[in-house]
């Protein structure tokens, strides 16, 4: 959007963590933050005095906000409005650091066990689950001493089926949810 620029690449002013996108991770974002895509959210801050995160503004959560988490794009919106009220809670600082933790944790899952299927699936599940529960994950791939001697194939589907064990203990569906 010309002529509004984001200071925080992670987290964008809608709630939605860019450093986290399948986008951005293969270097193709073409969204608010690179000031190259038409956005209703950005045009919106821009008319309001160019706020950083939505939450700063008095009508927050406005109309903008009633749909915006039934689907995806090629990122997860379904947790937009609670990872807004977790910045601002903790503020953006402490939320950023726990955004570059879940960032390394999913460069070693795609750099380790992506079998070429897997990106947008790991992208989803550390958008989605707190990150004690990806901690959780990945002590429990670590800690098994088999995975190694497995085929590669079989290790991927191995470290994809912990991290979907833990999503279906919350009800988590971790696929993009496509407009129909």
């Amino acid at each position: 959007m010309k002529g509004f620029e984001r200071k925080n690449q992670l987290f964008s002013l809608c709630g939605l963590n860019c450093g986290l996108c399948t986008m951005l991770l293969g270097n193709y974002c073409g969204g608010c933050g690179n000031g190259n895509q038409s956005c209703k959210i950005a045009k919106c801050s821009l008319e309001h005095g160019m706020l950083e995160y939505c939450y700063e503004c008095k009508q927050y959560p406005c109309e903008k906000y009633q749909h915006i988490e039934e689907y995806d794009s090629f990122i997860t919106h379904r947790r937009r409005r609670a990872d807004l009220e977790k910045a601002q809670r903790i503020g953006i600082e402490q939320y950023n650091l726990e955004q570059q933790e879940k960032i390394q944790i999913l460069s070693y899952l795609l750099s380790n066990y992506n079998d070429g299927r897997r990106k947008n699936f790991f992208c989803v599940a550390v958008n989605l689950l707190e990150l004690s529960e990806i901690q959780e994950a990945i002590d429990q791939i670590q800690s098994n001493d088999e995975l190694p001697s497995l085929p590669f194939k079989s290790q991927c589907l191995y470290v994809a089926e912990v991290f979907q064990k833990i999503a279906d203990r919350r009800n988590i569906k971790l696929k993009l949810i496509k407009k129909k």
